[in-house]
Parts: C-alpha cells; sequence; structure tokens
C-alpha cells in the first residue's frame, strides 16, 4: 500500500494546475484549456491525445468539497482494489464516455458545442464510483446503490436546461457499473468453480 495514496496525488496535482492557469493570462490560458479540451473539432481532427490531457486539467481549482469526495473515492478504490486497478477504471470510463459523447455530437453539434471546453475529473470519478458498488454487500444494497446512482446521473439528462456533459457523467458511471456488474458475475464463476474442485476432491 502506498503511503500517499495515488489519487490524493492526483487530484493535488489537478488542483494545483488550476491555481498556476489562474496565474496566466486570460488568452494563454484559453488557447491552453482549448489544446487539452475533448471537443468535437480537436477530436474530429484527429488529437487523441486530449483524451489523456483532458482528464489532468480544469477550467478552475475544484471546489473543496468536489476535490475531497475525488481523493475519498479514489483512495477507497485504490485501498480495496490497487492503484493500477483504480487507474485502468477511471481513464476507461473517462475514455469510452468521451468517445460516445464524441460519436453522438460528430454530425450533429452546432459550432459552439464543437468548440466548448471539455476538461476535468468528473467522467472518471463518476466511473470509479460506479465501479465500487462491487464493494457493497451482495443483493438488495449493491442493486439499490448502483440504481439510485443511475437515477441521480440521469436526472439532468432528461431536464430542458441538460448540456452534453451531463450525459458524459450517466454514460460514465454506467460504465464503471458496468465494469462492477462484471465482477460480479466473474467472481461468481470463479466461486462456482472452486466450489466443484472442493466437491469433486471431497467426494
Amino acid at each position: 500500500m502506498n503511503p500517499i495514496p495515488l489519487g490524493a496525488v492526483y487530484a493535488g496535482g489537478v488542483q494545483l494546475g488550476a491555481l498556476a492557469l489562474e496565474r496566466m493570462g486570460t488568452a494563454e490560458r484559453e488557447r491552453l484549456l482549448r489544446a487539452c479540451s475533448t471537443n468535437v473539432d480537436n477530436l474530429a481532427a484527429g488529437r487523441w491525445e486530449t483524451l489523456l490531457s483532458s482528464a489532468f486539467v480544469v477550467e478552475e481549482p475544484m471546489p473543496l468539497p468536489y476535490a475531497l469526495l475525488l481523493v475519498a473515492v479514489l483512495g477507497y478504490a485504490e485501498y480495496a482494489y490497487g492503484a493500477w486497478w483504480t487507474a485502468a477504471v477511471f481513464l476507461f470510463g473517462h475514455t469510452t464516455a468521451t468517445l460516445l459523447v464524441f460519436g453522438a455530437l460528430r454530425r450533429t453539434a452546432d459550432p459552439r458545442t464543437r468548440r466548448a471546453l471539455d476538461v476535468g475529473t468528473s467522467y472518471g470519478f463518476n466511473a470509479v464510483l460506479g465501479a465500487l458498488t462491487s464493494a457493497l454487500p451482495r443483493g438488495t444494497v449493491r442493486t439499490a446503490a448502483r440504481v439510485g446512482l443511475l437515477a441521480l446521473a440521469a436526472a439532468p439528462v432528461v431536464k430542458r436546461g441538460r448540456t452534453f456533459t451531463d450525459a458524459g457523467h450517466l454514460v460514465a458511471l454506467a460504465v464503471g457499473i458496468g465494469v462492477s456488474v462484471a465482477a460480479d458475475c466473474l467472481s461468481g464463476t470463479n466461486t462456482q468453480k472452486i466450489a466443484g474442485i472442493a466437491a469433486r476432491v471431497t467426494a
């Protein structure tokens, strides 16, 4: 176990970067944010590196409650499943949600949406949060948590003033829950195999 959770290092780095951005001139700051953004124009132009860079940049410093929640979720995931698992789920959820939103917007988005800033930690955060439902007790508690989280994420999507990032949050959460369900299935399969082997040995 790392003495300092990597989630805390990541969140702290993102926060420090945001503070540094605040000290830049307006034009320079805007240029850097747009270069890191996974907006439609960037991805359509083949700037795939933004799939990674966008997860390390935020438009402004994260509010303290959100920053602490981010550290708590990533920290617990690292404690329960390991740093590599946490990083993999975070990046998988972030990338998958971004690409699905891009696919939906590519042919229909207006010019303003195509150039919109799309950076931040929220897609990855939602993916890890969804995947962590596997850490809850099996049965009603786990199912209720999954349904409740999806309902909360879906609420902004059905409102009139929704944005594409609202849809991205829902997709990322669904991806994380999908990872969780897949882990449940694999765990159940492995348990059944072990039980079957034990039964044959003791027969």
